[in-house]
C-alpha cells in the first residue's frame, strides 16, 4: 500500500511539474472571467434585479408587466410570449410554494458555467493519452519497471493519479466560479432554493445540491473520456491517437447515440448512458425505456472492459 501511495504521488508530481498543466488552469481561470464579461456585454442574464422582504408583492408586479408585454407584442414575436410565458410560471412556482427570489448570485453563476467543464474534459484527455503512451515515448517506462513493484501496481497508480487530478481540477474549477460570483454578484443566502425543469415539471432543489449532482454528472462524463483514452494510450503506447480518437468521440459520440435512437440497440452505446443528467431534465434519455440504474450498469460495463483491456496489455507487453 506504501508503494501504491508513494507511485501516485509521483505520478501527481509528474502531472504538476509540467508547465502545460499551469496554462491549462490558468486558461480555465480565463474562462471563468470570460463568462462573467459574456454576462455583462450581452445581457443574456438579468444581474442587476434584486428583491426587498416585499418580493412576493414584486413578483405579482413582475408578472403583470409580464403579460403586459406578450399582449403588446406577442401576436407579432412569438419568442417574446414563449419565454414571458415561462418566466411567469416560474415566478408563480415562487409564489405558491413560498420560495424567496434573490435574483442573480454566485450560485445561479456557478451552475451557468457548467459548460466550462468541456475544457476540464479536453485538459484530462491529453493528460491521459499521455500518461502511459509518454512513459514509452520518453524511455521512462524501463525506471518504472525495473523496481520491484508489479506491473499492476504501477498502472492502477497512473489511473488513481489520472482520476485525482480530474477530481481537483474540477473543484479548482469550481473554487474559481465560486470566488467570482461571490466578488461579483455576492451569496445572499447560503444554501437558497432554486427553481428547476424536471421531467414532472417545475420543482425546486437547495443551491448546494444542484451543484454537487449537475458537477457530478460532468465528472462522471470526463471519468468516462479519460478511461477511454488510458486504454488506448496503454495499448496503442500512442498519446496522439488516444487524444484524437477521445476528443473525437467527446464531440459526435453523444451526436452518433441521437441519431441512432430509433433502434433499440441504440441504448447500449457508451455515449447514449453517459450524461446522467438528461434524466433530471424534460427531455429525457434517447428512450423511453431508460433508466438511471439502467445506464450506470452500462457505463459501469464499459468502464470495467476499458480497465480490463488497458491491464492485460500493459502486464503482458515486452519491453524493448
Amino acid at each position: 500500500m506504501n508503494n501504491l501511495f508513494n507511485l501516485i504521488k509521483n505520478e501527481l508530481g509528474k502531472i504538476y511539474v509540467m508547465k502545460s498543466t499551469w496554462i491549462m488552469y490558468v486558461f480555465l481561470v480565463a474562462l471563468v472571467i470570460f463568462s462573467f464579461i459574456m454576462n455583462m456585454v450581452t445581457d443574456s442574464v438579468d444581474t442587476e434585479t434584486t428583491y426587498s422582504d416585499d418580493w412576493k408583492t414584486e413578483l405579482q408586479e413582475e408578472n403583470q408587466a409580464l403579460m403586459e408585454e406578450i399582449e403588446a407584442e406577442g401576436e407579432d414575436n412569438p419568442f417574446i410570449e414563449s419565454r414571458n410565458m415561462e418566466l411567469i410560471q416560474e415566478k408563480n412556482y415562487q409564489l405558491e410554494n413560498d420560495i424567496r427570489p434573490y435574483g442573480y448570485h454566485a450560485g445561479d453563476f456557478v451552475l451557468d458555467n457548467l459548460f466550462t467543464t468541456s475544457l476540464v474534459s479536453l485538459f484530462v484527455i491529453i493528460i491521459a493519452g499521455g500518461i502511459v503512451a509518454n512513459e514509452f515515448r520518453w524511455g521512462t517506462i524501463k525506471q518504472l519497471l525495473i523496481r520491484p513493484i508489479s506491473r499492476s501496481t504501477i498502472l492502477l497508480s497512473k489511473y488513481i493519479a489520472l482520476l485525482l487530478f480530474t477530481l481537483f481540477t474540477v473543484v479548482f474549477l469550481l473554487a474559481t466560479s465560486i470566488l467570482v460570483g461571490a466578488v461579483i454578484y455576492g451569496i445572499p443566502a447560503i444554501n437558497p432554493e432554486v427553481i428547476v425543469n424536471r421531467p414532472e415539471g417545475l420543482a425546486s432543489n437547495g443551491l448546494l445540491s444542484e451543484i454537487v449532482m449537475q458537477y457530478g454528472f460532468k465528472v462522471l462524463n470526463i471519468i468516462v473520456l479519460a478511461t477511454f483514452g488510458f486504454m488506448i494510450s496503454s495499448i496503442f503506447r500512442s498519446s496522439a491517437l488516444a487524444i484524437g480518437l477521445s476528443m473525437f468521440l467527446m464531440f459526435v459520440g453523444t451526436t452518433v447515440a441521437q441519431a441512432m435512437a430509433q433502434y433499440a440497440w441504440s441504448k447500449y452505446i457508451l455515449f447514449a448512458n453517459t450524461d446522467l443528467s438528461v434524466y433530471f431534465t424534460p427531455y429525457g434519455p434517447i428512450r423511453e425505456e431508460m433508466t438511471v440504474g439502467f445506464s450506470v450498469g452500462v457505463t459501469a460495463v464499459y468502464m470495467v472492459i476499458f480497465i480490463i483491456a488497458a491491464w492485460a496489455v500493459f502486464t503482458k507487453r515486452d519491453v524493448a
